[in-house]
């Protein structure tokens, strides 16, 4: 008889009604593969992007939502050197982490440290492998520079906000309301501007003598992109996540000629497997004795059982969270 878990699919496109938790048949691990017992898993924006629609898994992935999951190793493929049955184990995949077992690469995947919890170390890889790349690999921000971080309360925003201020940078964010401003610097920021009622290029530059930030990371796409352009610093850096307002519009681009400007971009989930490899013995290098030390621990907004999907969504579609949505399977 086949064996099956509890997993999560989009019945078709659209909003959290698509969502379904249904049986799918349970999959063995490969060589280098390890099936994890899912204790909770990230609810990030690009599992919104796939229920929409708009972000189809890589192809050979399973249809099963999620990009990030923690739990305890069950069983490993034959070449697997680092796990054991049993060991704590959080990580990276293409597709599959919204289920009660889900297979986990053993390249993506990080020993969770001791006094993380499951529903925290869920909600650690899709943000702090996305932080780390994005922010320190390809922004290069260094210790005494500004960030400016769009989207301040998301699960990307406070990861970044935590990182950016253990190495000794000076960090402004953008959120929409007082009170996502508020929890932004009980966070650590330095400074947040309600970009519903303040211009972002105009605090920005007040707030940094009218040089503007050193680095920008920035998830919002079209709307912003103009406005980025004006308000980084010169020899400044762009570092660009997402579209959520779309990828094209009419700029000019002056300011990158003028100002010896960078911009870069990346996506995490089709990239070769020995490159996210490479990325997670980053972050457990440098961040984990951060998560270990408890110098650094992913902000929970909220947890929702996994048949419970739909309102977990309802809730990233809102907008009115702050920090990171978990689903869990206990």
């Amino acid at each position: 008889m086949t064996q099956t878990t509890r997993a999560v699919i989009a019945k078709g496109a659209g909003g959290p009604e698509v969502l379904e938790v249904t049986e799918a048949p349970l999959a063995q691990p490969g060589p280098r593969e390890l099936l994890v017992r899912v204790r909770a898993a990230g609810v990030n924006r690009p599992d919104v992007m796939q229920r929409q629609g708009n972000y189809p898994p890589p192809p050979g992935a399973s249809e099963v939502l999620g990009l990030e999951l923690a739990g305890e190793v069950e069983a490993v493929g034959l070449e697997v050197q680092h796990f054991a049955v049993g060991s704590r184990v959080m990580g990276l995949v293409a597709s599959g982490a919204y289920a009660d077992r889900a297979i986990l690469p053993e390249q993506t995947a990080i020993a969770v440290p001791d006094d993380l919890s499951m529903v925290e170390a869920g909600a650690v890889p899709e943000t702090f492998f996305t932080v780390w790349s994005n922010v320190f690999e390809r922004a290069k921000l260094q210790s005494g520079e500004t960030i400016l971080i769009h989207g301040g309360t998301s699960g990307i925003g406070t990861t970044a906000t935590m990182l950016a201020k253990t190495i000794g940078a000076n960090v402004i964010v953008t959120a929409g309301s007082d009170e996502k401003c508020k929890a932004c610097l009980k966070l650590g920021a330095d400074h947040a501007i309600n970009y519903k009622s303040d211009d972002f290029v105009t605090a920005a530059r007040d707030l940094t003598g009218g040089r503007g930030p050193d680095v920008v990371l920035d998830m919002v796409g079209a709307d912003y992109f103009q406005r980025n352009l004006e308000v980084v610093a010169e020899d400044g850096r762009i570092s660009q996540i997402a579209f959520q307002t779309g990828s094209r519009t009419d700029l000019d681009l002056g300011p990158l000629l003028f100002k010896r400007l960078t911009m870069t971009g990346s996506t995490l989930r089709a990239r070769p497997i020995e490159m996210k490899e490479r990325l997670a013995q980053a972050v457990e290098k440098h961040v984990g004795p951060l998560l270990a030390s408890g110098a650094v621990r992913p902000l929970i907004d909220s947890t929702f059982a996994l048949e419970d999907v739909a309102k977990a969504h309802a809730r990233m579609d809102s907008s009115q969270h702050i920090g990171k949505i978990v689903l869990t399977t206990d």
